[in-house]
């Protein structure tokens, strides 16, 4: 093997705090906002949009940092959300831009706050969700930015999620049924109550919703899969629910929307291939981004475009973008002047390394089934019989894609391929590819994992006897799912917050998540007809066949996968006299979000892979 020497990147660049985080203008213009530590927390600063330089921060949070924020439409107040100690009980803040004053609006023990809507519109009011009443359920309140009063003004039947117009009108909610579909609920011309309004079978749930109103609230956008295999978008006349296809693809989902933010018309969408690609449905606003591409390449920048415009009159916008292997870049774009202004980057001294490249990849699985993935290669290395690390995404319905990615640099650059794998089950590529994952949680979703190492190691890049496995949440299951059902597959394996029981994994958690219960028991598996399923792929079933090192990892307040997931396996193994590490981290929940507690874990991670994968 041929190598030359690449300097090793420092956890702390890639797992600290970041330097600069989601900038936004404020929708009048004259601030800008971003995320930066302040004495070593992240926390909200805020300055004149025309000098950064001169930001300061508003918030003196000194835990586990601020990552939610927003400007609001009465042009004098931020907001920002906070949990305690990763509970997910969010609460709501309010702070006066002009005197610097802070309160929290939403002060009440063990209730989640969700913001569901604020715009330019009605600039003083913002619509929030609490379960102050019911844990399971979130009414919806109208809170007076100016006086902080709550009034409750819809009572949840039973929605998961609520439906509310440019105008903050409540104009219903999806609900889920107990078979495991959708009923999407709205208020018809001359009702009073929100009825049913489009059904949504079960295999059509996660590819179909209302993605938001027209200015004049006569057209809905709907994105659905309903008849077709990808979500698309179409236009429905609300009065007579006459449908206008205006994109689609036939394998990608529309991955998201883009709209202009006075009338509220689509004028582009995204579709989640290998890399992200716009189809325009408005000239204008095509012309425009193209210019600022041209205008980004004459500067030698290349990379997905994320561009927020809650700049009120759309002149000014702020640009993200996003390499893979880069830094994320900030840019205000005036539209006007044509003119490109560098603000930051997210880590700026990322820029003295070397990093590495994220490639897709496509291989056929054992049934014949095309999957989608990425390999992220170390640099200077000749690809042949290297060690390699199987990072399973979380979800399990969401994806890996194209994007800086810190654990898959770190992977890297510390000499590993790093495997990412949008096995079936994930979203983006139709919903025939998504619902083979229906309860295939440690079968075909797993198998997927062991065919993409196969594929690479046929090719003779990587070393099937150095594979480890790892992840977060599903993909923590994927570890634990590894080593009991395939220990022969991989060298170690390493879980952050994973399941070990599907059974308790299904009883469990926050009362608000009782409301998927049978999306669950459609995609996982339902305990009171399959518990012996559940159990059979249940990896703390097979505790006894691990015969490899494991690393587990855990947050004591997570309502996601709770701890108990993390100690049934641990007292499995440790019974069993299989070797094994457990961290558990007290002040956090479903992940690692303190930077202490992150640099601890990427350590622990570092070593227990030189030590397992030689």
């Amino acid at each position: 093997m041929t190598r030359r020497a690449v300097p090793l990147i420092p956890r702390a660049l890639l797992f600290g705090n970041p330097a600069y985080l989601a900038p936004g203008l404020s929708p009048d213009g004259t601030r800008l906002r971003f995320l930066a530590p302040d004495e070593g927390v992240l926390n909200v600063w805020a300055g004149p949009a025309d000098a950064p330089d001169e930001a300061k921060p508003v918030t003196c949070d000194r835990g586990r940092g601020i990552r939610s924020s927003g400007f609001c439409h009465d042009d004098r107040t931020l907001y920002y959300l906070q949990d305690r100690d990763g509970d997910e009980s969010w609460r709501l803040y309010l702070v006066d831009l002009e005197t610097g004053a802070e309160r929290c609006v939403t002060p009440f023990e063990g209730v989640q706050t969700r913001v569901l809507a604020h715009n330019r519109w009605q600039p003083g009011t913002m619509l929030i969700g609490l379960n102050k009443d019911r844990p399971e359920l979130h009414d919806v309140y109208r809170l007076n930015l100016a006086t902080g009063d709550l009034i409750k003004i819809a009572t949840n039947p039973g929605y998961l999620s609520w439906e509310i117009d440019t105008d903050l009108r409540v104009r219903g909610g999806t609900a889920m049924n107990q078979d495991g579909t959708l009923t999407i609920h709205l208020t018809r011309s001359g009702a009073d109550e929100p009825a049913p309004w489009l059904e949504v079978p079960r295999e059509d749930v996660m590819g179909t919703r209302v993605a938001g109103y027209s200015r004049d609230g006569r057209t809905i956008y709907l994105l659905s899969s309903i008849g077709a295999n990808a979500t698309r978008l179409y236009a429905v006349d609300a009065g007579t629910d006459r449908r206008v296809l205006l994109a689609e693809d036939p394998v990608y989902d529309v991955k998201s929307l883009e709209v202009d933010p006075i009338h509220r018309l689509p004028q582009a969408v995204l579709f989640g291939r290998d890399r992200d690609e716009r189809m325009f449905l408005d000239d204008a606003y095509a012309r425009a981004v193209a210019r600022l591409g041209e205008l980004l390449a004459e500067i030698g920048v290349h990379g997905e475009l994320d561009i927020d415009r809650s700049e009120r009159g759309d002149r000014r916008w702020v640009v993200a973008v996003v390499a893979c292997d880069g830094p994320v870049r900030y840019y205000v774009y005036d539209r006007h002047d044509d003119r490109l202004r560098f603000l930051f980057s997210h880590q700026p001294d990322l820029d003295r390394y070397r990093l590495a490249e994220m490639e897709p990849f496509v291989f056929g699985a054992r049934d014949g089934v095309e999957v989608h993935g990425y390999v992220t290669w170390p640099p200077g290395v000749e690809r042949r019989d290297m060690p390699a690390v199987v990072n399973v995404h979380g979800g399990p319905w969401w994806r890996n894609s194209w994007c800086f990615d810190e654990e898959a640099q770190l992977l890297a650059n510390r000499g590993y391929a790093c495997i990412q794998v949008n096995f079936r089950g994930s979203v983006g590529y139709g919903k025939e590819f998504h619902n083979l994952g229906a309860k295939q949680w440690g079968a075909g979703m797993h198998t997927d994992l062991l065919d993409a190492v196969a594929f690479l190691a046929a090719r003779g890049a990587v070393d099937p006897a150095r594979v480890a496995i790892m992840g977060c949440s599903y993909g923590g299951y994927a570890a634990l799912a590894g080593a009991a059902f395939t220990p022969g597959a991989f060298a170690c394996a390493i879980d952050l917050c994973g399941p070990s029981n599907l059974l308790t994994l299904l009883e469990g958690g926050a009362s608000y998540r009782r409301t998927v219960d049978s999306f669950m028991h459609a995609h996982v598996g339902d305990p009171e007809t399959e518990g012996d399923l559940l159990w059979e792929r249940s990896p703390l079933s097979r505790a006894g066949d691990i015969a490899i090192p494991l690393l587990i990892v855990q947050g004591a307040n997570d309502v996601r996968v709770p701890r108990q997931e993390a100690e049934q396996i641990v007292a499995a193994l440790r019974a069993g006299g299989v070797p094994h590490e457990y961290l558990l981290f007290e002040n956090e929940g479903h992940g690692l979000l303190r930077p202490e507690n992150r640099e601890a874990y990427y350590a622990a991670v570092e070593r227990f892979l030189a030590e397992h994968l030689a």
